[in-house]
């Protein structure tokens, strides 16, 4: 048997057995079956949460997920982010002709087979997302949404040499190398923090031989983070959000309206012009985001309407009355969500998918009303500075 991408460490009388993996390709897939059946673990560890692993166990998912409530709870970006990082994942595997996640599909496979305990070892991919977005400002959130998005829908292509040495990353991580120069904050939450976590979660399971299946980029972190214990609540735990961005959040509609309202005491023309000028930019940046998803035409005039008044309440977001609008008039069918994992490959299949719509709007739109908020705030205050 090979020991090429294979790690062995033992912890006192436990063996543990790290399998460096790439997540899109037939060899590691292939090495995976061979080390399990060979070594016939107690325990086989993969990289895979509750939440992934359910989706691959059923390939229905899709058609449970209630669009309404992702857009109302605020998760349409990262469930964005979440599809967008599936499809280059997918885009892959359809390449070389096989299943993405294949080695770890082989894990659940081969740990059945061998009777051996399947251990779900990765933090839910929720958390990291959550953990990684709440880090960021506006402009660093879109760089990495538009880095993200680029690199999906490129046509280039890779050889399977190339793709072999993706061992040396894990797939989030190829997909965000280049931002974790330009926003080291990225590294913690992407990397650092899964280290620990799967390094404990390997550590745990159960019995005296355990193989993890993972991918090679967290190998040489898990090497160190095992010899240390690590608080699995605490991994898991999304940190209170900043109250600066929501003093900010309040502080700076509650300006904008005391300049437009003194503006008005003491020139109404001039306040009349800040208040056009206030719904223009925010209207119609917000109504662009909207368009550009190809949003339905009444869900474009409600992000107009929405985004003015939305922008002056931090609790709001145009972005979700557009998308509640659009789901009402174009509420996604089965054949939508059946189609999700094939339409996600293309630019086309975003746009015109249903479900990936949606959330393209709720995203675009909130992006385009952040833009008519900083723009429109600027213009009612050069206004109101050539006034007093």
């Amino acid at each position: 048997m090979s020991e090429e991408n294979i790690t062995r460490i033992q912890l006192g009388d436990k063996e543990i057995i790290l399998i460096g993996t790439a997540h899109v390709s037939k060899k590691s897939a292939e090495q995976v079956k061979e080390v399990i059946e060979f070594e016939k673990p107690d325990s086989v560890c993969v990289e895979l949460d509750e939440q992934r692993f359910q989706s691959i166990k059923d390939k229905n998912k899709w058609k449970e997920m209630d669009i309404f409530k992702v857009v109302k709870e605020k998760k349409a970006t990262l469930l964005l982010m979440n599809l967008f990082i599936s499809s280059f994942q997918k885009r892959l595997a359809k390449q070389f002709g096989i299943k993405p996640g294949q080695e770890m599909i082989q894990g659940i496979e081969s740990a059945k087979e061998i009777g051996a305990s399947l251990v779900l070892a990765d933090r839910n991919i929720q958390v990291t997302f959550s953990r990684i977005w709440g880090g960021m400002g506006f402009v660093g959130k879109s760089k990495l949404l538009l880095g993200i998005f680029s690199g999906i829908f490129s046509n280039e292509t890779i050889s399977e040499e190339e793709l072999e040495k993706m061992k040396s990353q894990d797939m989030l991580n190829s997909m965000l190398d280049e931002f974790t120069e330009s926003f080291p904050q990225l590294k913690t939450p992407l990397i650092d923090e899964r280290d620990q976590y799967l390094a404990q979660k390997i550590k745990d399971a159960p019995g005296k031989k355990v193989v993890a299946v993972l991918g090679a980029a967290h190998v040489p972190g898990i090497k160190e983070e095992i010899k240390k214990d690590h608080d699995l609540q605490a991994l898991t735990k999304i940190p209170p959000k900043s109250k600066i961005p929501k003093m900010i959040g309040w502080a700076i509609p509650i300006l904008i309206l005391a300049i437009i309202g003194y503006t008005f005491y003491a020139n109404p023309a001039a306040g009349l012009q800040q208040t056009i000028s206030w719904i223009l930019w925010n209207g119609s940046f917000a109504a662009i985001g909207a368009a550009l998803a190809f949003g339905h035409p009444l869900s474009i005039v409600t992000a107009f309407v929405a985004a003015p008044i939305s922008s002056l309440n931090p609790l709001m977001a145009a972005g979700w009355f557009a998308g509640i609008v659009q789901t009402y008039f174009k509420r996604p069918s089965v054949g939508d969500f059946e189609s999700l994992s094939e339409d996600v490959f293309t630019v086309k299949g975003f746009w015109g998918n249903k479900v990936t719509r949606i959330l393209l709007i709720v995203v675009l739109t909130n992006l385009g009303s952040t833009l008519g908020t900083v723009i429109g705030g600027a213009d009612v205050i050069r206004v109101f500075l050539e006034n007093i």
